[in-house]
């Protein structure tokens, strides 16, 4: 039984439950024997990507079979609304659905709950044809999409963004650069951030709009092979190309403002997969820790090790009670800017610091292609730069009390 105080419930409800015991089913029937099939080109992170740096066909094959395969199963983006095919899920039952898929590890099963392929809420601003066209096709795991918005020259500072989309008759043309743009080489379409109105006019944060663009209607540049991510991320060059008015999602010159009305989710769904990760290092480290023996007993009894498990552990739970209570406020429709950016940071750092100490626990072994210790610190370092850097979430904690 679920157990509430005050109103909030520190329980798993029977829901959530079911959904938990399912994803384990899934995993064990349909994402374990595929990364079997795949073998040492999944396992082995220089046969996963060409000599081009494009992730191995028959791999980016099987994260496909496992979207898809997921989102029939009801899983994949189970938190958009069922009038769209969605499930509906609560922010909490999603937090732990992401953070517990992260509990096993880095491999397919990452693929199988919406990340930034996926739906998001700023997609459902979709209107009249672009409904059927990408939102629920992107809820179904039959489409990907791609966030288009940072630039070579500009990064947490969005809204310096340099390119335009000026108007053509009953469309626009839109010119520019986007740069480390995930899923750019594999997505159907990408949403476009373009400024639509000059600085001057619109003030700092107006003037931009987002564009449903396909992705036969853009060039990829160069792959930007991010340690951890390679061969997921790519230049998008626009080159005036003419996207008609349908294509704006949402209002014009407001998708700056909608986009970061969103960043509490974002924000929740990356923690959440830095708290499960976490948990994943530290149950490795414990295991080895009790196993592995020096100068005469297991090197779990040196406090030099041990201490490196038990403040991990300790600061997992604050990151997971922090991502929780996070979760819930999101639910009780309560203001969540500052609650956001401590969680991201300090699940992300959290993160970080367990995969250091895990590598450094492991010893040379840690350090072995053949162990996945270095693909969760290559991860781990990513996570404190996407969805606003560490500097950025600490400088919004900040401002919300008024010191800046």
């Amino acid at each position: 039984m679920t157990e509430q105080h005050g109103g909030v419930s520190f329980g798993v409800d029977e829901e959530t439950r079911l959904i938990l015991d399912s994803i384990d089913e899934f995993v064990e029937q349909e994402v374990e024997p595929r990364e079997s099939e795949l073998g040492e080109t999944f396992d082995n992170p220089r046969l996963r990507n060409d000599p081009d740096g494009e992730v191995a066909p028959e791999v980016i094959d099987a994260v496909d079979e496992i979207r898809r395969a997921s989102a029939e199963a009801g899983f994949y983006a189970m938190n958009m609304p069922e009038e769209h095919g969605g499930q509906d899920v609560s922010n909490v039952t999603w937090y732990r659905a992401k953070r517990h898929v992260a509990e096993k590890g880095r491999g397919l099963s990452e693929f199988m709950l919406a990340g930034p392929e996926g739906p998001k809420p700023l997609l459902l601003q979709a209107e009249g044809e672009q409904v059927e066209r990408y939102l629920e096709p992107c809820i179904r795991g039959e489409k990907t999409t791609a966030f288009a918005l940072t630039e070579p020259s500009v990064g947490s500072d969005a809204p310096g963004m340099k390119t335009t989309a000026d108007r053509d008759g009953d469309g626009w043309v839109i010119n520019g650069q986007k740069q480390w743009i995930t899923n750019a080489p594999h997505c159907d379409f990408a949403q476009v951030f373009a400024r639509t109105t000059p600085e001057d006019d619109a003030g700092r944060y107006g003037g931009i709009t987002c564009f449903l663009v396909e992705s036969d209607e853009f060039e990829l540049g160069s792959r930007n092979n991010a340690v951890g991510l390679e061969g997921l991320q790519a230049e998008i060059v626009l080159d005036d190309v003419h996207v008609p008015d349908s294509r704006v999602l949402g209002t014009a010159d407001a998708a700056f403002y909608n986009a970061m009305s969103f960043l509490s989710l974002g924000r929740l769904e990356l923690g959440a997969t830095a708290v499960g990760m976490t948990r994943h290092l530290l149950e490795l480290c414990k295991e080895y820790a009790g196993e592995r023996e020096a100068f005469g007993r297991p090197i779990g009894r040196y406090q030099s090790i041990s201490n490196m498990v038990a403040e991990g552990r300790a600061r997992n739970y604050a990151a997971d009670s922090a991502g929780l209570h996070l979760a819930w406020q999101m639910d009780d429709g309560g203001g969540t800017t500052e609650e956001s950016s401590i969680f991201k940071w300090y699940a992300t750092d959290t993160f970080w610091n367990v995969a250091d100490d895990a590598v450094q626990v492991h010893g040379a072994s840690g350090l072995s292609e053949d162990n996945p210790f270095m693909e969760h610190l290559h991860l781990a370092r990513i996570l404190r730069i996407v969805e606003g850097t560490d500097e950025i979430q600490l400088n919004t904690v900040a401002k919300q009390n008024g010191l800046l």
